[in-house]
């Protein structure tokens, strides 16, 4: 059915009130019902919501947000120290991510070059599902945030590298430039960010730091502009949006800004996660139901061992080794925008662009609901767990 924007978010938002009340009282994580909701409801649902350019176009800025707020969190020399550290965690992560995801796909008899797209989506963890079950507290202090961080933001900047040879190849051309476009185009939109912070932001902040209203406004429109700046030069909106974050962590009033949005971040994320569950396709997957759980599960075990493995072996941290690799757990939101592309150019079949969405949502659930149940994290149905 038809419907506008005040319907759509009217039926996301008050359907998430229902459910996640539901699933507080029979003490689940409240991000199952979010993205239940968007299963039930979706246009392959009920199909009470049936614009998914709008839900999924809301969703993409709530990741923006998500990615800023990061970025606050992050001051230039703790990042790079973290970057440095963790290459080879994100290196060898990725290359037996990719291997196995190649290798099981072949034993289900998809093709060549469905099963090189299927391992490679799937190697990326979650930013979001990372990052919001993570403690501030832990965020802020503890080596394992730093290392979270370092260990998706590599994985970012793979995305968008895959992401720019899909559009090469999907298009009918591809240059070596275009692989090596990021490499020179982040450290450009770094240092555009670093001096527009210096000469620009810092000064208004300063000038009109007694106009609330007004530093929030400032703050959107730094994170949505650097976005935008990002996606002109080549990069994704994400990377523009931490950069931009990045670039004034060191100033004073960096957490108050993040105190700030962190309202509105949750609203697009809420519509993030039913997106997630409203793409699914559920006239496709009882045919995909085998190889869609038997990679999910691979992958469920894969990606805490091979983390957990790593991690010990380079810092010799077994709790925080574990820790890591239980919430790295699950596949990632670029592993959806992978599956959309690929289809979209041609590159990926039907059958191996659903098995992805699926691999994805499966492990999204199933990695929220293990963290929340025996991690830390702020949104934890047991006191004992609950850190904000």
């Amino acid at each position: 059915m038809d419907s506008g924007i005040t319907f759509t978010f009217a039926v996301i938002f008050l359907g998430a009130a229902v459910l996640s009340s539901l699933a507080l009282y029979a003490r689940q994580p409240i991000i199952i019902a979010y993205i239940a909701l968007g299963v039930a409801l979706g246009p392959y649902g009920a199909g009470l919501v049936s614009d998914t350019d709008l839900v999924s176009g809301a969703g993409h800025v709530g990741i923006i947000l998500l990615l800023f707020l990061l970025g606050l969190d992050m001051k230039p020399s703790a990042l790079w120290n973290s970057l440095r550290q963790s290459t080879l965690v994100a290196v060898l992560s990725t290359l037996i991510f990719g291997v196995a995801g190649y290798a099981f796909s072949r034993l289900f008899s998809f093709s060549h070059l469905d099963s090189i797209l299927i391992g490679t989506a799937l190697v990326f963890s979650s930013t979001i599902i990372g990052i919001k079950l993570l403690p501030t507290t832990v965020l802020h202090h503890k080596h394992l945030g730093e290392l979270m961080i370092a260990l998706l933001l590599f994985q970012d900047v793979i995305a968008i590298v895959v992401l720019v040879v899909m559009e090469s190849l999907g298009g009918g051309e591809y240059a070596a430039r275009d692989l090596l476009m990021p490499l020179v185009t982040l450290p450009l939109l770094a240092l555009l960010s670093w001096i527009s912070v210096k000469t620009v932001l810092l000064a208004l902040i300063t000038r009109f730091d007694r106009y609330h209203e007004y530093i929030f406004l400032l703050s959107i429109g730094w994170c949505l502009g650097m976005a935008e700046l990002a996606i002109f030069m080549g990069l994704s909106a994400e990377i523009g949006a931490f950069v931009a974050g990045v670039s004034i962590a060191s100033s004073p009033i960096a957490q108050y800004i993040a105190i700030s949005l962190k309202p509105l971040r949750d609203f697009f994320l809420v519509v993030f996660f039913f997106s997630v569950g409203s793409g699914l396709d559920m006239q496709a997957l009882p045919r995909l139901a085998v190889p869609a759980m038997a990679m999910a599960t691979l992958f469920l075990l894969l990606k805490p061992v091979v983390y957990q493995w790593l991690v010990r072996g380079v810092f010799d941290e077994p709790k925080l080794a574990w820790n890591l690799g239980i919430r790295l757990g699950q596949c990632s939101e670029f592993s959806l925008l992978i599956a959309f592309l690929g289809a979209s150019k041609g590159l990926l079949s039907p059958d191996a662009a659903t098995l992805i969405q699926a691999c994805t949502v499966i492990t999204l659930l199933a990695s929220s609901y293990l963290v929340v149940l025996k991690l830390p994290t702020p949104i934890a149905i047991t006191d004992a767990l609950r850190r904000d």
